[in-house]
Formats: C-alpha cells, sequence, structure tokens
C-alpha cells in the first residue's frame, strides 16, 4: 500500500525541520519545499543564515538529504514584493503600523504551497507553526498551540477555511524545547540555529532605512499634549503607535506616540494615561467562526506578543467590526491586526483602522523647546 504523500514547507529553520522529521517518523511519505519570497544575497544574512537567505535554501535542501525525500524551491520573489514588501512601504508612508507576517500568509505563502502540494498528488501541506486545528461539523477550526509563547495564530486568521482543510501543524502540540530536542535527536544539522527575529525581508531589523530609501514618510513636527512643538522629525515612518523611546523629553516627562498624521507629518505625543483606547474599529475582518449579529465577548490581541484584551467584539457591517474593550487598551495602532479569541479558539480577525478618544491637537505653536528628534 502506497504512503500518504504530505508537502513540508521549509524554511531552512529547526521549526519547519523538525516538522519534517516527525512526519518521517510517522511514515509519511514526505516532499519539501521553499518558497523563495526576498533575495538576501550579498547581505549579511546570506552569511548568518536567517529566512530567505542562500543559506536558508541550502538548509532546508540539507536537512532532506538528511532525511532522504526530494525538496523543491519555489519562485515568489515579485508576488512577494508586490502583496507584502510594496504594502510594508505603503502603509508606513500612511502613519499605520503594518504587519507583513499576516499579509504573507494571508496572500503569498499558503496558496502556492498547497496548490504546489495537490499537483504531485499530496493529501496534506504541513507547516512549521505553533499553532493548532481541530475538525468541527462546520469545518477546522484554527487554536493557538499548547505553547502560548510560541503560538503563531496571531499571524493565520487570514487563510481561508478551505485552505485549512488540507493543511496541518504537526508543532502545535508541542513546546519549543521539546521541538529542539527532536530536532537534536534526529541529528538535524540546523537543530541549534537561532530563531530569526527580523523580517525576512529587512534582515538586519532596520526598517527605518529600508522605508526611507524607498520614500520614507513625510518629515514634520513632534508636538507635546498642551500643542507645544518639541521637535522636528525626518519622516513619519519613525514612529508607531504607543512608543516611547527616541521621543524628546525636553521637561523630563516621559511621552508616547498617540497619532500620527501622514498628510502633515505631525506625530502627536502625550503622557502614558492618554494611550489607551476603549473602542476601536476592525476592517477587512475575516471570520472564522460564525458570531452571532449582537457580537460576542472575545480576547482581542492587537500585537503578536501583547496580552489579549477582554472585549465586546460587535459587527457593524460587511467586513466590520466595532470593538469595545473592557478596559481601555494601550499600542492600538492603525495598520496592526487585531485577532478575536475565545478561549484558544480563533474566531477571526482584521485590521485597525481607528480608534475612539484620540486627543486632538491643541495647536501647533512654539511654545515648547524644538529639537531635533533622532530616529528610534
Amino acid at each position: 500500500m502506497s504512503r500518504e504523500r504530505i508537502v513540508v514547507a521549509m524554511s531552512g529553520g529547526v521549526d519547519s525541520s523538525a516538522a519534517a522529521a516527525v512526519l518521517c517518523e510517522a511514515g509519511y511519505d514526505v516532499v519539501g519545499v521553499t518558497l523563495k519570497l526576498y533575495n538576501a544575497a550579498g547581505t549579511a544574512a546570506s552569511i548568518g543564515g536567517r529566512c530567505c537567505s542562500p543559506r536558508d535554501i541550502e538548509d532546508a535542501r540539507a536537512t532532506a538529504a538528511q532525511l532522504g525525500f526530494p525538496h523543491y524551491v519555489l519562485d515568489e520573489v515579485e508576488a512577494f514584493k508586490a502583496s507584502v514588501i510594496d504594502d510594508f512601504v505603503e502603509e508606513y508612508r500612511a502613519g499605520r503600523t503594518p504587519n507583513p507576517c499576516v499579509k504573507c500568509n494571508e496572500k503569498i505563502k499558503f496558496g502556492p504551497l498547497v496548490a504546489f502540494a495537490n499537483s504531485i498528488g499530496a493529501s496534506k501541506l504541513a507547516t512549521g507553526h505553533y499553532a493548532r486545528l481541530q475538525d468541527s461539523p462546520t469545518g477546522p477550526q484554527l487554536l493557538r498551540a499548547v505553547d502560548h509563547d510560541k503560538d503563531q495564530s496571531y499571524f493565520l486568521f487570514g487563510v481561508r477555511n478551505e485552505v485549512f482543510k488540507q493543511v496541518m501543524f504537526p508543532l502545535g502540540d508541542l513546546r519549543k524545547e521539546q521541538t529542539r530536542e527532536y530536532a537534536r535527536r534526529f541529528g538535524l544539522t540546523n537543530c541549534e540555529k537561532p530563531d530569526s527575529q527580523q523580517l525576512c525581508f529587512i534582515p538586519d531589523g532596520d526598517h527605518k532605512t529600508f522605508v526611507e530609501e524607498r520614500g520614507g514618510g513625510r518629515s514634520g513636527v513632534v508636538l507635546g499634549e498642551d500643542g507645544q512643538t518639541l521637535a522636528s522629525h525626518t519622516g513619519t515612518h519613525h514612529f508607531t503607535i504607543g512608543q516611547r523611546k527616541g521621543l524628546p523629553g525636553v521637561d523630563g516627562k516621559k511621552r508616547f506616540v498617540l497619532r500620527i498624521d501622514p498628510n502633515s507629518g505631525t506625530v502627536y505625543t502625550g503622557p502614558r494615561d492618554q494611550l489607551g483606547r476603549t473602542e476601536v474599529r476592525v476592517e477587512n475582518v475575516r471570520w472564522l467562526q460564525d458570531v452571532p449579529p449582537q457580537g460576542a465577548q472575545a480576547a482581542v490581541q492587537i500585537r503578536h506578543h501583547s496580552r489579549p484584551h477582554p472585549a465586546h467584539v460587535q459587527p457593524v457591517g460587511p467586513g466590520l467590526v466595532n470593538v469595545r474593550f473592557n478596559a481601555p487598551a494601550e499600542g492600538v495602532a492603525p495598520g496592526q491586526a487585531a485577532v478575536f479569541y475565545q478561549g484558544d479558539l480563533v474566531l477571526g480577525g482584521g485590521w485597525i483602522s481607528q480608534s475612539v478618544g484620540i486627543p486632538e491637537a491643541r495647536g501647533v505653536g512654539s511654545a515648547g523647546t524644538q529639537t531635533a528628534v533622532s530616529p528610534a
């Protein structure tokens, strides 16, 4: 009897390599595939080994050879640039804070990978994401991973349910240290490879220079809570909502970015007690589970590493949701994803478009001391 064929998406990192090893040990007919999304050749990433570098492709190929299954590379560089990189730059220029990893999963990764799996007769696509899927009468349900510290379900709400029917996450029930031990037990060459902490297309982590080289945001001034001009700056892409680092503190007070006006280049700041938001509008919402018209209580995560905030999630139109937090949430940034959970279950998610209660400027004056802001 022929074995069930599974395609494994391989980034060259330890997680996807361990996922492949898990499936090999379980007796599946494994085929590896790596998406080439960005050409990092000639950068520091090609030496140190980060996602999308030539070394990562070689690491994936070496793991496949070690475990004894074929490996392929799919070139999606142009599609990635159009759907992820260009969007990333435009979002920063619009005064928003983008999340390219969510966009990549939604628009780039899963489509070509599932299509490849179908073309070679595979029944499933497996990835190294820390998330879980479970069957239900209405279709697959997306859940947080057992290891909440490594959970990546936040990045996956944009994947369609019909795609999830052909997907599996072998690491969803494992903790990160168990994954490492699994890779060591198999003697995988990348078992000690560090996790990538940067965006794959900005391997040095300097997103401000990356955006600046592609036009940047509008220059302007930084205002204090009373409308006083505190400093000038060279571009709004240097700032994000909730940021404190790099802001002027000429009167000894800690300030946070409250709002960014991309048209005038004005960055509004104030004390921490002005940072909390009680209500936010979320657009382009994708539901993975049915939510009643009157809405539902949920835990809303507004950034990958933030704690979920209890809130009432109220649909108000096609693809539109109003979120009312039980207590003010800090760092609500337009452009970031808001993902709705009930326990470990992902109800859906969308993109933060605006929040209620943003302080308006009291005037652009010159009462304050003006200094230059060092890009944070």
